[in-house]
């Protein structure tokens, strides 16, 4: 087991008791952002949630981000569109890649689905390249189970 998966093992436990009383999504949301930023370090850590035919930025951690986005453009618009996960390891090769922050280099955006449609997507994004794996998308696509 790596050392990120035995992380993981442990930040889910803290995220089931944080949200399994509170009904709020937003209040959640926040909070699953908070505790996945803070345990990992990673650059940014957020929501994005589906309103008609745009994600809009939801609760997040990190420096300031793209408020709308469309549906199939960029990481988090593939995800949503595709209805999966996309895990890529240089932002930079990504076809359309919206360039939210300078800084990120690799990205993983897990859509939540509710009665068979994407209703919002957890996007991380990382300074450094190659960051997220099958892992990650593992143990995010718990995470995202969990909203």
């Amino acid at each position: 087991m790596t050392n990120k998966e035995e992380l993981y093992r442990q930040v889910l436990p803290q995220i089931e008791a944080v949200v399994s009383g509170e009904t709020d999504t937003t209040a959640n949301m926040a909070n699953i952002a908070a505790l996945l930023h803070e345990a990992f370090g990673f650059w940014w850590t957020g929501f994005y949630i589906v309103r008609g035919e745009m994600l809009v930025l939801g609760p997040f951690q990190g420096p300031v981000a793209c408020t709308r986005i469309q549906r199939g453009k960029g990481v988090c618009g593939t995800a949503w569109e595709r209805a999966e996960t996309v895990v890529v390891p240089d932002v930079h090769k990504f076809a359309g890649h919206i360039a939210c922050s300078s800084e990120s280099n690799s990205e993983i955006v897990v859509p939540l689905m509710r009665n068979g449609e994407v209703w919002a997507v957890l996007d991380i994004d990382s300074r450094e390249f190659g960051r997220f794996d099958e892992t990650d998308k593992r143990y995010l696509e718990q995470v995202a189970a969990m909203l």
